[in-house]
């Protein structure tokens, strides 16, 4: 099986030893993406709606590197500060998806990187 870094300039840079993504063989597995604007280098929003939008475009952004869109997504993890935006998240990520949706699991966890709100991840099928 093949193994090789995605990268692209129209998502944020990694801020550690990781990559944005991975392919290994048919899939691809998005790292966690922040809501960060490339463009900026600073959160596009405080809100969990601005910041949802934010990280689910990095991650269009990292599949449309591989000429993919986000139809090739499979499975997704939201990690969220407080679940009590859920609702507000939910929104915005019905915009990026259609039917069939991708599996999907969601946590509140106790803290993101760079205090964000949300950061989400997903795992692509390139067949």
């Amino acid at each position: 099986m093949s193994i090789k870094a995605i990268a692209t300039e129209k998502a944020p840079a990694a801020i550690g030893p990781y990559s944005q993504a991975i392919k290994a063989g048919d899939f691809i597995y998005v790292s966690g993406q922040l809501p960060i604007d490339p463009a900026t280098g600073a959160f596009a929003s405080d809100e969990v709606k601005g910041q949802t939008r934010q990280s689910l475009t990095n991650i269009k952004a990292i599949l449309e590197a591989e000429g993919l869109d986000m139809s090739a997504v499979v499975k997704t993890t939201v990690f969220m500060k407080d679940l009590a935006g859920f609702g507000d998240m939910n929104e915005v990520y019905a915009e990026f998806f259609k039917e069939p949706y991708p599996a999907r699991a969601a946590f509140q966890v106790a803290a993101l990187p760079k205090d964000a709100l949300v950061e989400i991840e997903v795992v692509a099928c390139a067949k």
